[in-house]
């Protein structure tokens, strides 16, 4: 039986903010409490995560953010544009580009994204993905979301430090920055999707060290103690 498009069923726009707060696509009809929606999307993609999207039901959402059913069917008709919704809300967090740490070089500033909090969340983000393998291939729209929300991020940060790097004369402007910002965010993915591995401080310092520099040609001759 073919899947349908999540486009091609009733639901929410797709147009979504970044932070859950600000997740409020419009609907037509009676209007609704929207205040308890970042708690439903969170609760929403911590099944996700423990179940894969096979195994997360409506009602275990609900009772996970304390909320009835009803109120949840009432705003997502389907676990499909629920999903939809909360992996379009997940926040950015430390892949901010307003907030990135500058240390100078492109180790450094690498380094610097490696904190405990941002390891979890990073983890906890690959955990949802995988949550998703099995509606992924179905779903161009789920797919969209999950790599702008879960991949992207990443790929950006990258790229923002190798073109600071490259500025700085540190690494070669004829290096391909955009392939290379992908090199550890697909690491990291596969360590995690396919391996079943955690992203520890360890693995992506030997990622930076190891794969990333001599890459970009500067090896880990400058491999401070960290």
């Amino acid at each position: 039986m073919t899947q349908p498009r999540l486009s091609d069923q009733p639901g929410p726009s797709q147009d979504r903010a970044a932070d859950p707060a600000t997740c409020e696509p419009v609907k037509l009809g009676r209007k609704r409490d929207h205040t308890r929606d970042p708690e439903i999307l969170e609760a929403a993609l911590a099944v996700l995560a423990e179940t894969g999207y096979d195994g997360m039901t409506i009602d275990m959402v609900a009772a996970r953010a304390k909320a009835g059913k009803a109120t949840l069917y009432r705003r997502w008709p389907s676990k499909a544009e629920l999903v939809l919704d909360a992996v379009a809300c997940l926040k950015m967090g430390d892949t901010d580009p307003a907030h990135l740490p500058d240390t100078g070089t492109l180790r450094g500033d690498l380094v610097a994204m490696i904190k405990p909090h941002s390891i979890e969340a990073n983890e906890r983000k690959l955990q949802i993905m995988a949550g998703l393998m099995s509606m992924l291939s179905r779903s161009p729209e789920l797919m969209e979301a999950a790599t702008a929300t879960i991949v992207e991020p990443r790929v950006a940060v990258n790229r923002v430090f190798m073109g600071r790097a490259v500025a700085r004369g540190e690494i070669a402007d004829t290096l391909d920055v955009e392939m290379l910002s992908l090199v550890t965010p697909a690491m990291a993915a596969f360590r995690v999707l396919v391996l079943k591995k955690p992203v520890d401080r360890e693995f992506l310092i030997s990622m930076i060290d190891g794969v990333l520099l001599p890459a970009v040609d500067l090896g880990s001759g400058e491999r401070q103690a960290d």
